[in-house]
């Protein structure tokens, strides 16, 4: 519902989304239009194996470039910014001091490192148990509970060094406001936050050896602060803009592709991979497989994400095929599409090549840390067009196995897409047929930026809340599942979900032998 029409002409709110491996910033006005924008990149480091590594002061300076570029645009388009609002990856972890400042380099969402601390978490059922229905966030290492479990064990001087336990929200927040708070959104993905209480839960920050005095206040997801002055002069802002703390971007996506009705779907694969639906509560699944994390005080996402999507593609062009930038420059052609025309000549199935896309372990259904890669099914009849389909077809199997789990939380009404891998006409169908269900494709596929700036409409008052985005954003397109290529994948998925299940211990094995290679 739109409060003020005269606004409604002026007013422009940025949505900052800060990924794995870059930051866009967005501005959008209250009809959904987008009025400009910017992105700048940083890299992930991996300076061992299981590690996954990202510089926070390197991150704050790229979200200060793109909120300055995007606002350097609205000012020469005669635009009145109303604000900012910030969307962030989950998962992170960095020990600060007692002025805020990280005593390391953050870890993300793909830091498997703590692997071997949540093996031994997951002896004790009824712990994990007890702690999965308190939290929503199943025990796997992504999580900022085994991460903190891990610095505790393996570098005590640091630990008890650290003053306060943070995360890139809470980080970028104080940078931007000088206010040290975190997000019930952000907070519901730590697994150390209490769901149903709505707080810090002091069993798990007991057993973590934590306080609740080094973890930053909880506010809603639309809590705004004031834009502090060295920050605004970076961005050449004006110092007290409104700033809104926001949420994370897997929860954003649905808002911002217009998935926000019950039994509403968001499907998104990026460089990972993500299934999702609202819920009126907090909901966890009997076999743990699922997650759930707050949107706003009274809006939850049940979901599951995969570690392995887009990277997999990604490994493919510069391993398998060798797409490199300077091997195409004459061709005038992007890797991925070159990728995609060769895998559209091989039909549905690869030939029977299965692809298990867990290269970096997985989360969601099965929160295996252990879990490694595979081709399964290779013959001298197959080529790289054969595994380039394998790849996507085995992501698209990764993600049916989260569908599976969702399906147990109620009838499912639509799925709508958004991710890179929707500039991909095959990939697009692959899914559909996998999944067997209809997909959307809506007009707006900047789905977190945009759940962003909708937060910040609402925190002004403009929007009456977050269903007012299914007015905002349209179907696109639809994408059809095609009957024949259905019972294809029917068959196959059931191998590759049996291959997981009964070569536990050998992939366990392997994982332990590469750990000791490293």
């Amino acid at each position: 519902m739109i409060v003020n029409i005269q606004y409604r002409q002026e007013s422009v709110w940025i949505g900052i989304d800060v990924g794995t491996t870059g930051v866009r910033a967005i501005a959008y006005d209250i009809t959904g239009r987008k009025v400009a924008a910017a992105e700048a990149f940083y890299p992930l480091l991996t300076p061992h194996p299981n590690w996954a590594e990202e510089n926070p002061a390197q991150i704050f300076s790229a979200v200060q470039e793109v909120v300055g570029k995007a606002a350097a645009d609205l000012r020469y388009k005669s635009r009145q910014l109303a604000g900012i609002s910030l969307s962030t990856v989950m998962h992170s972890f960095a020990g600060l001091d007692a002025n805020y400042q990280p005593l390391m380099d953050m870890q993300t969402w793909a830091d498997s490192r703590s692997a071997e601390i949540v093996r031994e978490m997951k002896k004790d059922e009824a712990l994990c148990c007890r702690f999965y229905e308190k939290t929503g966030c199943p025990i796997h290492a992504s999580y900022p509970l085994a991460k903190v479990l891990w610095l505790r064990k393996n570098h005590p001087d640091l630990f008890h060094q650290m003053r306060y336990v943070g995360s890139l929200k809470d980080y970028l927040f104080y940078g931007l406001t000088g206010k040290w708070l975190i997000d019930h959104s952000a907070a519901s993905t730590s697994g150390l936050y209490n769901e149903v209480k709505m707080d810090w839960d002091d069993e798990i920050l007991d057993y973590a050896g934590l306080k609740k005095a080094q973890l930053p206040p909880v506010v809603s997801t639309i809590h705004m602060e004031k834009l502090q002055d060295d920050a605004a002069q970076a961005m050449g802002l004006p110092a007290g803009l409104p700033v809104v703390i926001g949420a994370t971007d897997g929860v954003l996506v649905n808002v911002g592709i217009g998935a926000v009705q019950p039994g509403q779907l968001s499907a998104t694969i990026g460089t990972s991979g993500a299934l999702r639906m609202l819920t009126e509560k907090p909901l966890t699944d009997k076999k743990m497989r699922t997650w759930c994390y707050n949107l706003v005080d009274d809006m939850w996402v049940a979901g599951g994400a995969i570690n392995n999507g887009g990277m997999i593609l990604r490994w493919v062009r510069d391993k398998v095929c060798h797409y490199t930038p300077h091997h195409l420059e004459n061709l005038d052609v992007d890797g991925y599409d070159l990728m995609t025309m060769k895998a559209a000549h091989v039909a549905a199935g690869a030939e029977g090549l299965i692809m298990l896309p867990s290269f970096t372990g997985e989360r969601a259904p099965y929160w295996n840390s252990e879990l490694r890669g595979m081709f399964f099914g290779l013959s001298l009849n197959h080529s790289r067009s054969h595994m380039i389909r394998a790849c996507m077809e085995g992501i698209a199997y990764s993600m049916n196995a989260v569908m599976l789990a969702l399906r147990d939380f109620g009838e499912i009404k639509d799925i709508r897409v958004s991710g890179s891998f929707t500039k991909s006409e095959l990939w697009l169908q692959i899914l559909a047929n996998v999944l067997n269900e209809e997909l959307i494709l809506p007009d707006n596929s900047e789905g977190a930026a945009f759940g962003a700036a909708v937060l910040g409409f609402i925190a002004s008052r403009e929007l009456a809340g977050i269903g007012a985005t299914k007015e905002l954003v349209k179907p696109k397109r639809i994408i059809r599942p095609d009957e024949d290529d259905v019972k294809v994948y029917q068959e196959l998925y059931r191998i590759y979900d049996q291959l997981y299940w009964k070569l536990q211990p050998e992939l366990a094995a392997i994982a332990a032998f590469q750990q000791a290679q490293a």
